[in-house]
């Protein structure tokens, strides 16, 4: 299928209102980590995936953004309504990229040529010089999204050809397709890597059935793409109409979070039904009629692997950009019906699972719950725990809201493996504490066998070996073992900011083990082992 993309480069950063000529990048995730940059910031050695502390290093002056997804889609349905004038059967892949098949559009404007000049001008015209907008058109969808990156018109049956020699790297950029995570994707990629294959010419070369036994569906899909096909059906199953869910507001909503709210029900709603009737959706059309008698609708493709998760995303997503669009994109009354329709579905044949075990059934399940909870609560109530570079035990865990510990569209967000094993000098050795203060650390006396109490040298070294301690003023307990210390001076170039801090494990006779950290000259009980 002759499809056609529109992208806008580092549409985040546009979508932050930052002026073209400046340096700017957006970080998000518990690592920290930059998502997107600006040319500018590009040119001075800024990349997607440094830390933010590298980032500032490479460039003085650097713009930091907090990342903003909801704004990123807001901003951007102007940009798609715009380009809906040209196929209704626009589909948004994600904030700052559509697609649209060229099959009637592409008669109608007298060429494949015609109707990227077409619909780069609505794009840039709709920008005003805020951003830019690159079209290119391919056979697949993949191939499409790659042409827009280089802006090209790739003619009908060289898909295989043009993608061959992209470096296998490229996969990451099919996340936005939603048949797989970006996560996956980059893992399958460091494999081809390993395995030798560098370019997505050496993927397509592979037998299929090969591809099929060792990487499961996900190697079809990547062998489809790099051949320069669509692994969508030609004929998608019509949905049957049970599988659509509508909602009556009453009174009509005109804040986005009372829609938003309703939205997410039925977003959780429909991934039940999916889910019960054994299938999995790759696309739905969000639909919304106001009390006057208007009606919104724009196609959205989802993330076949957690689809709870992402209905409930795209829902929300969009409703922001019409509740709080500009001009002709908002609507002038309250949001009276919502509906979610299911435009293609697929028999879910689950994932293949690795070799150590993998995802199964109950993700799905637990992902259908995290998004009811959602529903009641509000995105950023339900957090889930992510591993990340540190010293202390508080240090090495973050609570990140549970749609963010979802990658989607822009990436991972938990740190990388590489981080979180990086060298960590004063890093407390496996295993890990059992049970974490996480409210005010209760004090506690370390004293000697003279009754001296004990302290850190600065050198790093006990002034003596502890013999019993006491917990927030309470019984004293003898010391029969002990290790240590761990010294850590963090930011010992800022005195302002310096911070010297040391651990000590002790094990006393009542059979518990506890990890307590000296600050500012006083020690306290930071965890206890199991």
């Amino acid at each position: 299928m002759r499809t056609l993309v529109a992208w806008c480069p580092d549409w985040p950063v546009v979508a932050a209102g930052v002026a073209l000529d400046q340096a700017a990048a957006v970080v998000g995730g518990a690592g920290g980590r930059v998502l997107a940059c600006s040319a500018a910031a590009r040119a001075q050695g800024v990349r997607r995936g440094l830390r933010r502390r590298e980032a500032e290093a490479r460039c003085t002056g650097l713009r930091m953004l907090a990342a903003n997804p909801d704004g990123e889609a807001r901003a951007f349905e102007a940009v798609a309504a715009a380009l809906a004038s040209l196929s209704p059967r626009l589909e948004v892949l994600r904030p700052g990229t559509v697609a649209l098949p060229t099959r009637g559009p592409s008669r109608y404007f007298r060429g494949d040529r015609a109707l990227t000049d077409r619909a780069a001008a609505l794009g840039e015209e709709v920008l005003a010089g805020r951003g830019h907008c690159q079209v290119g058109v391919a056979d697949g969808l993949f191939a499409a999204v790659l042409a827009a990156r280089r802006g090209v018109v790739v003619e009908p049956g060289g898909s295989a050809a043009f993608l061959a020699p992209f470096p296998v790297a490229a996969l990451d950029l099919a996340a936005s397709l939603g048949t797989s995570s970006s996560a996956e994707l980059a893992e399958l990629a460091n494999l081809f890597r390993r395995l030798g294959l560098r370019t997505l010419g050496d993927v397509a070369a592979l037998p299929a059935a090969q591809l099929a036994g060792r990487f499961g569906p996900a190697g079809v899909r990547v062998a489809t793409w790099c051949r320069g096909l669509d692994d969508r059906p030609p004929h998608p199953r019509v949905p049957p109409p049970d599988l659509t869910v509508v909602a009556e507001l009453d009174p009509p909503a005109d804040r986005v979070e009372a829609a938003a709210f309703v939205a997410r029900a039925l977003a959780t709603e429909l991934g039940e039904r999916l889910a019960a009737a054994g299938q999995t959706c790759t696309r739905v059309r969000i639909e919304a009629e106001t009390e006057h008698g208007e009606t919104l609708s724009r196609r959205w493709r989802t993330e076949g692997l957690v689809l709870a998760v992402a209905l409930v995303e795209r829902a929300r997503w969009q409703l922001d950009g019409w509740c709080n669009g500009t001009g002709a994109v908002r609507p002038t009354g309250g949001i009276a019906v919502l509906r979610l329709v299911p435009e293609e579905v697929r028999a879910d044949r689950g994932l293949q699972l690795g070799f150590w075990g993998g995802a199964t059934a109950a993700d799905e399940r637990a992902a259908r719950g995290v998004a009811r909870l959602q529903g009641l609560l509000g995105p950023e109530a339900v957090t889930v725990p992510r591993c990340r570079g540190g010293r202390g035990p508080a240090e090495q865990v973050v609570l990140v809201p549970a749609h963010a510990g979802v990658p989607v569209g822009n990436g991972s967000s938990h740190a990388s493996a590489a981080e979180v094993q990086a060298p960590w000098p004063g890093r407390i050795p496996p295993p890990s504490p059992a049970l974490l203060t996480v409210a005010v650390a209760p004090p506690v006396e370390v004293l000697d066998a003279t009754g001296a109490a004990v302290a850190v040298t600065g050198r790093g070294i006990a002034t003596a070996a502890p013999a019993r301690i006491s917990v927030a003023g309470g019984s004293w307990f003898e010391v029969v073992a002990w290790a240590g210390p761990w010294p850590v001076d963090e930011r010992w170039w800022d005195q302002a900011a310096r911070c010297r801090r040391a651990r000590i494990q002790v094990a006393t006779a009542a059979g518990e083990a506890h990890l307590l950290i000296l600050n500012g000259g006083r020690w306290a009980l930071e965890a206890t082992y199991d």
